[in-house]
């Protein structure tokens, strides 16, 4: 071999990143924008850093600032699970085997296994449709995965949204034959896109010692129940949500339009044309359009039930606010806004805690791991699970009734604006604005029962079949976007993830049937999957039957409770940590309640005690002045000895 024949050979066995030096990397770091979150900064300078958090949740963590802050990577609990090892998606290759089968296409799997009728649907008899909204509302607190910031090929230059190609960053979703709804064939798909890889992770990022990282997902969040979504994951988002003109601590409203005197979220500055819906739902070429809303999360408009949760803690907070500002006039804008915020995230602690998980994991997981608040623990990390995001907290997405209840002071049908079939409620604000405001529709979701997931009904087809239907040129389907971001993230199979929570492990038919109580729906993924073993987690997940007084299976009823275990133990700022808030002010958190939050920001004037709860006898409409209200006043003699205290809350 000649001399330089050799040393082509050799270059060619070498990465790039072999031939710069460590200086070399670092400055590459620095240009691509990496190194903003690699180094880690320095929480000395923080203000107040033992009072309030930061908007992104750096320096909760002292030692660790990064932990849990918005804007890195996922948390990994068991290996990604690659085509090519790195980066590709499972299934990326068509043609090739895993544990010696062929994954099946999702759309199939969601066509065989998801599909019912809105007639099928069959109503929870426990729990309201505001567990199942409440549920997307935390989510938005926790969890938020961007795309790739192109919808171009980056090869190619295709556009993703144009093209059937399987090309970098398309992942588009295949139709099989006999689809009842789109024609099969290479050129028909469901768009889809990648989600967007970690800085210094995928194909071209090797580390120092010049291997590969295996590709990594973004959360834009805080993993803290925080109400990022309320408030803002980012500083200039926070900043931008308040109102600067005041005195009063309050964040930003419309001035425009009123809700009957009451206050709606502003307008998007960027004229977002996403909610431009209106003629196009009501065939009206002269109807009025309005801009989205904008608010903490961006997904605030993406239906009016969820829009108006949005509202009602927007309200709340400027309700804390002024209150406080009564109490302690002198308080500046800055204190005010941060008591009240923190106030605000206590809130969803208790409510999540208290009312929500227990009817979701059950008391099981609850007594084993969601028990009595353990202390803070800086060795843990809370940063949110990839396969928690991606699957475990999508089970609600078979809990969504095909219509959203509309209903009038008498929890009756409202007459003027009756209950609006899912698909018509995508990306309309408008209806808050022109239909009644947000009372009709928190009405609806504390007076209507939640869909029950069973498993001869699972998704409606709104969510199927019509998914944003007039805000995209083709309907998606939930279901298949779920399994294809699963595969997109590199989760690991069904199987696996049994085993991480000490599960069995089906390995045929007859111990697959056993897990789920059903030999027939066991036979069906059978079919698709060939093993157990590649089963999309997020399918197998809610697959399994309820586990006792939740309304996921054991799988997922382990995931969320080890993610909310983690959540609040590595959380410095928890407002059970001593020091947070002091006795009587957490004293006083115990009286907050969600139903009362809605008489304080609403019209409504009657609400059941518990708004997780369908109305029964134990659970009546009870008027909103025999509610208890949340405390504010606290004792001097206590605040002075306590860092946090202050002359009243």
């Amino acid at each position: 071999m000649h001399t330089h024949t050799l040393v082509i050979y050799e270059l060619c066995l070498l990465h790039f990143s072999d031939l710069l030096s460590r200086e070399d990397l670092v400055k590459l770091s620095q240009i691509s924008g990496c190194a903003a979150r690699v180094i880690l900064p320095s929480c000395r300078t923080t203000p107040n850093l033992n009072k309030y958090r930061t908007a992104t949740s750096v320096c909760n963590n002292i030692n660790n600032p990064r932990l849990g802050a918005s804007n890195t990577p996922f948390a990994r609990w068991l290996p990604s699970e690659y085509d090519d090892g790195i980066s590709q998606p499972k299934g990326f290759n068509r043609n090739r085997k895993i544990n010696n089968f062929l994954l099946p296409l999702v759309r199939q799997v969601s066509n065989n296994i998801l599909s019912t009728t809105d007639a099928g649907v069959v109503n929870d008899t426990e729990y309201t449709h505001m567990v199942t909204l409440f549920g997307q509302w935390n989510d938005h607190d926790l969890t938020f995965t961007p795309f790739s910031p192109s919808i171009r090929s980056f090869s190619k230059g295709i556009n993703c949204d144009e093209s059937c190609e399987n090309t970098e960053p398309c992942i588009p979703i295949p139709i099989p034959p006999g689809d009842p709804r789109l024609p099969s064939g290479p050129n028909s798909c469901i768009p889809a896109f990648r989600s967007a890889p970690a800085c210094g992770t995928g194909y071209s990022a090797y580390n120092f010692g010049g291997e590969p990282n295996k590709r990594e997902q973004i959360n834009a969040l805080t993993a803290f129940l925080d109400l990022g979504q309320v408030y803002g994951s980012e500083e200039k988002l926070a900043l931008c949500l308040r109102d600067l003109e005041s005195d009063a601590g309050l964040l930003r409203v419309n001035t425009e339009f009123k809700d009957n005197n009451r206050e709606l979220l502003p307008f998007n500055p960027l004229q977002v044309n996403m909610c431009a819906t209106r003629r196009r739902v009501t065939n009206d070429t002269n109807a009025r359009e309005v801009p989205c809303f904008i608010a903490g999360d961006g997904r605030v408009d993406e239906n009016i039930a969820l829009t108006s949760i949005h509202t009602l803690f927007m309200r709340e907070h400027n309700r804390l606010a002024r209150e406080l500002k009564r109490l302690n006039p002198q308080w500046d804008s800055e204190t005010l806004y941060q008591e009240a915020r923190k106030i605000m995230g206590a809130y969803t602690q208790v409510f999540v805690f208290r009312d929500y998980l227990p009817h979701i994991v059950g008391p099981d997981a609850m007594r084993t791991q969601l028990g009595r608040y353990p202390g803070y623990n800086p060795n843990v990390d809370p940063s949110i699970a990839n396969v928690f995001a991606t699957a475990a907290y999508r089970f609600a997405h078979l809990a969504i009734q095909p219509f959203l209840a509309r209903l009038d002071a008498n929890y009756r049908e409202d007459p003027r604006f009756p209950s609006v079939p899912l698909f018509k409620a995508f990306f309309t604000p408008w209806r808050i604005i022109f239909e009644g405001g947000i009372d009709p529709l928190l009405r609806g979701l504390i007076g209507r029962p939640a869909k029950l997931n069973t498993q001869d009904h699972m998704m409606v087809d709104a969510l199927r079949e019509r998914l944003f239907q007039f805000v995209m040129h083709l309907a998606l389907d939930l279901g298949s976007l779920n399994m294809e971001r699963g595969r997109d993230h590199g989760l690991a199979g069904y199987n696996a993830w049994r085993g991480f929570c000490g599960l069995s492990q089906p390995r045929n038919q007859q111990e697959l049937a056993q897990v789920l109580n059903n030999n027939d729906l066991a036979r069906r993924l059978l079919q698709l999957y060939g093993t157990a073993d590649n089963i999309d987690i997020w399918m197998g997940g809610v697959a399994e039957p309820f586990v006792n007084g939740g309304r996921v299976g054991p799988l997922f009823a382990c995931l969320i409770a080890t993610q909310f275990q983690r959540i609040r133990q590595g959380d410095r700022l928890w407002h059970e940590n001593p020091g947070v808030f002091t006795s009587a002010q957490r004293a006083a958190l115990s009286a907050a309640s969600l139903s009362k939050i809605i008489c304080d920001n609403t019209g409504i004037t009657a609400v059941p005690s518990d708004a997780y709860s369908v109305l029964s006898n134990r659970n009546r409409l009870v008027s909103c002045t025999n509610l208890r209200g949340l405390n504010l006043t606290v004792r001097k003699s206590v605040e002075k000895r306590l860092v946090l205290s202050t002359k009243k809350w």
